[in-house]
């Protein structure tokens, strides 16, 4: 247990990590109040995951442990769903349109990302 709480956490740092990086370089090119930044790591971590999914149950059995690091670990720290729901939360106070388009095309987006890296897997 331990030893998987370690791989979990481990794989969240160097998410985490990642996600600031990425999120910080996607933003300085936009110049808008629009978290592209933050759209583009969710985008793209929902592909990661089904790409790990895809390649994990079709090709490559991994141990659970290591599909822990990959998902929960890296995914789930590299990902940032709380930080998209803050950011709709403060989208309110600016403009109700920019929410709406905000969540509906990251959900949209999203799973299209998630269904294209099964199929990049398959």
């Amino acid at each position: 247990m331990f030893k998987t709480i370690l791989l979990v956490g481990a794989g969240s740092a160097i998410g985490g990590v990642l996600r600031y990086a990425v999120g910080r370089w996607v933003q300085s090119f936009a110049h808008t109040v629009f978290p592209w930044g933050t759209f583009a790591v969710n985008v793209a971590g929902c592909f990661l995951i089904g790409v790990i999914y895809g390649l994990v149950d079709r090709h490559f059995p991994l141990s659970p442990e290591m599909r822990l690091f990959l998902t929960v670990g890296f995914c789930g720290g590299f990902t940032t769903f709380s930080t998209f729901i803050h950011e709709n939360y403060l989208l309110f106070g600016s403009s109700n349109i920019t929410v709406v388009i905000y969540g509906i095309a990251s959900l949209a987006v999203g799973l299209l990302c998630a269904h294209l890296g099964h199929l990049v897997a398959g």
